[in-house]
Parts: structure tokens; C-alpha cells; sequence
């Protein structure tokens, strides 16, 4: 079965904090964690538009 999402580890950011790629739609994620708490937020450009990966955007 393929996996949706996608974990991609970015230069520069700490062990908490990770990049998430839905393949279906090429959306990019940031998932930020500490211990027992964290977050997952959509990234944005300038204008507000969602980050998107060009191997899986549509």
C-alpha cells in the first residue's frame, strides 16, 4: 500500500521539528514536537497560498 504523506528531513531544523508531504496533493507541512506536546501547521508563502512540492503537485 503507498503511504500518503511523506516525511522529509530539511537542512538546519532541530530533531523537533520536520517537514510532512501529502503526496496526493503536494501540500507541505510542518510538524513541531516536544516531549509530550507539539503541532502541525500548513506552510504558506508570501501571498497565503500553501507551500506546495513540485514532485507531487497537481
Amino acid at each position: 500500500m503507498n503511504k500518503r504523506f511523506e516525511f522529509v528531513e530539511k537542512e538546519g531544523f532541530s530533531e523537533g521539528a520536520k517537514i510532512i508531504v501529502d503526496k496526493e496533493t503536494g501540500v507541505q507541512y510542518l510538524l513541531a514536537y516536544w516531549t509530550s506536546i507539539g503541532g502541525l501547521t500548513v506552510l504558506v508563502d508570501k501571498d497565503g497560498k500553501p507551500l506546495l512540492d513540485p514532485r507531487y503537485a497537481k
